[in-house]
């Protein structure tokens, strides 16, 4: 049960339309009529999604002490697909064409023969689909908070978030909206009364030659996840030039350090991408190299402290999707005490990375960042150990 032991990785959802606090055996009940195997989606391929209890693949014994923890649900999605691979489906094509065609091995195939041998092909995928030879299972956790009407998706595949996703809305008959750093700070801005200023937002110029328009990997033009990359590039600078420690809006601090990873990709998509693993990244010289030519980080390593716990994860800069994360737990905890503590631990990881965003949004929009992205602009132009304080 991936949330309750190892390492975490995830992407989230806002549930929107439920109003459930805590999960009770009307959930399970849910569970268990959704359960994998009976629910097909809408797409035209054969898929069919649906709920296991989180112990195997072959897991539907549903069980409010297993799959109810601290005010969260704590299950798995599997989703079966029994598809024939396209190389097989081709090969067979063409053996069907080469066969129609032994008479006639100089003349191109008709419409007519073409199509016989298309229908003779899906005859053949349908009669080896039910072998079941094609059949492959795959299942990802999934932790569904109740406390804050949050959903943790734990695989790593957009398609198998969205099949997800669909299963929960369909069963639940609740909406998800999928968490990305536009989202993130959309909703700042609308908690701090800042919306018509982050209207306003567009990407910053950190060098004189780039754009703030031509962002390769910017699929929404007029979305703001491009927020995710300065973030990462402002907290590189701020804990290189300015302290290690950040101060968060619930009066709480963030110690935070780069670790392990570092990716990095040209916003014109001229350079290319750099993948730097060290134990600390951003001190090599190939990683300062990268960013004072333009690359931007788009993937990082960090080990976070706060309120005396530590988190290791690695951070997806447009989706914060979190992979590869660490939770300490207590070494005295024993039982179900455990699980309980890693639910609370996965809450506090997520509140401790939005709140550090939050922290630059304040600054992104605020008077500081005329000063901050002077100063970063010239950290970037000079070697990191030139660039000074200014006096108090």
């Amino acid at each position: 049960m991936a949330f309750l032991s190892g390492s975490i990785a995830f992407e989230r959802f806002r549930v929107a339309g439920s109003e459930a606090d805590t999960f009770g055996p009307e959930h399970l009940e849910v569970l268990e009529q959704y359960r994998s195997g009976q629910f097909q989606t809408s797409s035209t391929e054969n898929i069919h999604v649906g709920f296991l209890a989180g112990g195997h693949l072959f897991d539907h014994a549903f069980d409010l002490e297993k799959n109810v923890i601290n005010d969260a649900l704590h299950c798995a999605v599997r989703i079966d697909t029994n598809q024939i691979p396209s190389p097989i489906r081709k090969a067979w094509l063409q053996m069907e064409l080469a066969a129609i065609m032994r008479e006639n091995p100089d003349r191109r195939p008709t419409k007519a023969q073409r199509q016989e041998a298309k229908d003779a092909v899906e005859q053949r995928c349908e009669d080896e689909a039910k072998t079941g030879k094609y059949l492959r299972m795959q299942q990802s956790p999934v932790l569904w908070d109740a406390r804050h009407q949050m959903l943790y998706f734990g695989g790593s595949s957009a398609t198998a978030a969205g099949h997800a996703a669909d299963l929960f809305e369909r069963a639940f008959e609740v909406e998800l909206h999928r968490v990305t750093v536009g989202k993130l700070a959309q909703r700042w801005a609308e908690g701090e009364n800042q919306l018509a200023a982050f209207d306003a937002v567009t990407p910053s110029s950190f060098h004189p030659h780039h754009s703030n328009s031509t962002w390769a990997w910017l699929a929404d033009a007029e979305g703001l996840d491009f927020l995710g990359n300065e973030f990462l590039l402002w907290l590189w600078w701020y804990l290189e030039s300015e302290s290690d420690t950040i101060a968060l809006a619930d009066g709480s601090e963030v110690t935070a350090m780069f670790a392990k990873t570092l990716t990095l990709e040209c916003p014109l998509g001229e350079t290319g991408k750099e993948v730097i693993s060290s134990e600390s990244p951003v001190r090599l010289p190939e990683a300062m190299e990268a960013i004072r030519s333009g690359k931007l980080p788009r993937k990082a390593g960090l080990i976070l402290v706060r309120d005396g716990q530590q988190y290791d994860l690695v951070l997806q800069a447009e989706t914060f999707g979190i992979g590869g994360a660490k939770v300490q737990a207590d070494e005295d905890s024993e039982g179900r005490a455990v699980l309980e503590e890693r639910i609370d631990a996965i809450r506090n990881l997520s509140e401790t990375v939005d709140l550090l965003f939050h922290a630059f949004c304040q600054r992104r929009i605020g008077n500081a960042w005329g000063s901050d992205l002077e100063r970063l602009r010239g950290w970037l132009q000079s070697d990191a150990a030139e660039v000074k304080r200014p006096a108090a």
